[in-house]
């Protein structure tokens, strides 16, 4: 009897020495991160961002807190940026786009027609690419946990399918303030106009412009159904998401905090690709019940696109880096060849 007693007590102590979270055992402090971004809360940047807080209270057994700033309430992409680097602010979700006039290099992200599929994209940012622009990062007061996804932009305007490459000519198309986007749709025949995106729907809704390109979600969120009545899916362009954390802030975490971090970063990564993919089929659906025309444009078209745009194409180039660019296009192909 006793000797069972003894096997009992010590099969106890046993069981509850692996129920004792990992985060008992690892050097994780109490702290609050605060994580900044500019859509809203309901959004696929948003429902990733939620995930990922919900996973570092988990992982840290409720002792790391990560305490969400949606909306922009804490300033724009750019001023959330210099708040990192300075310190104020700890974490923000932001496209890779965004990052140019810091790290010219970034600019590879919106060079046209680059990637066939998301499952391209995935591949290359995963990657040792990804790891590559990622080692960029850090001369500049930043750190990224993982590539998140905003999606491939179509072309959604008010006056006609874009069924064929010559149907841009002439399109008065509202672009983001960015001067590839202004040379790739001035190659294409359009009319690009830069402006903010604070802006679009006004200029949309009273013709000063006629058309737009956005992730397909966006169409949806913005309901610019009530301005466009047609939308095409080009896929010209595509934007991956960065996590990134101010080196300030990453600098004074333990590294058993930085493992947790980037577990939970990569771990919400794969939830927050499906919400987004998922969002845009949801949004389709939407925008045409609400009586929006959608076409996909053809491979042949959208070849014809590309070779208009390869000129724009080749002066970016030479901007971000021959090497840099080979090299993202060489993992492109190597990612071709395995599917």
């Amino acid at each position: 009897m006793r000797r069972r007693l003894l096997s009992a007590f010590a099969a106890a102590v046993c069981a509850l020495g692996l129920a004792l979270p990992a985060a008992q055992a690892a050097d994780i402090k109490t702290r609050s991160i605060r994580l900044a971004f500019v859509n809203n809360a309901d959004h696929p940047q948003g429902l990733g961002a939620k995930r990922f807080a919900e996973l570092v209270a988990q992982k840290s057994g409720g002792r790391i807190k990560v305490q969400l700033y949606p909306a922009g309430v804490l300033g724009g992409d750019l001023q959330v940026i210099n708040s990192l680097q300075g310190g104020t602010i700890d974490m923000t979700a932001i496209s890779a786009g965004l990052l140019v006039g810091r790290i010219k290099e970034y600019g590879v992200f919106d060079l046209p027609f680059l990637f066939n599929n998301v499952a391209e994209a995935d591949a290359v940012v995963d990657g040792p690419f990804g790891q590559r622009m990622n080692a960029m990062l850090g001369d500049h007061g930043l750190v990224n946990l993982s590539w998140w996804d905003i999606g491939f932009r179509s072309v959604a305007n008010s006056r006609q399918p874009i069924v064929r490459a010559d149907d841009l000519k002439g399109l008065k198309i509202r672009v983001i303030q960015s001067p590839v986007y202004v040379d790739v749709f001035r190659a294409l025949g359009a009319n690009p106009v830069a402006m903010p995106y604070s802006e679009l729907y006004t200029a949309m809704e009273s013709k000063a412009v006629d058309a737009l390109e956005n992730p397909i979600s966006n169409m949806d969120s913005n309901k610019f159904y009530e301005v466009a009545k047609y939308l095409s899916i080009t896929n010209h362009m595509y934007n991956p998401m960065l996590i990134l954390v101010g080196k300030k802030s990453w600098d004074q975490y333990t590294p058993d905090e930085q493992k947790l971090l980037l577990e939970a970063a990569d771990e919400a990564k794969v939830y927050q690709r499906r919400v987004n993919r998922d969002s845009d089929a949801r949004s389709l659906d939407v925008v045409r019940k609400a009586g929006m025309q959608v076409n996909e444009v053809a491979p042949a078209e959208i070849a014809k696109m590309r070779q208009l745009a390869q000129p724009v194409f080749d002066k970016y180039r030479k901007d971000i880096g021959d090497a840099l660019v080979g090299d993202l296009q060489a993992q492109i192909q190597t990612v071709r060849g395995k599917r």
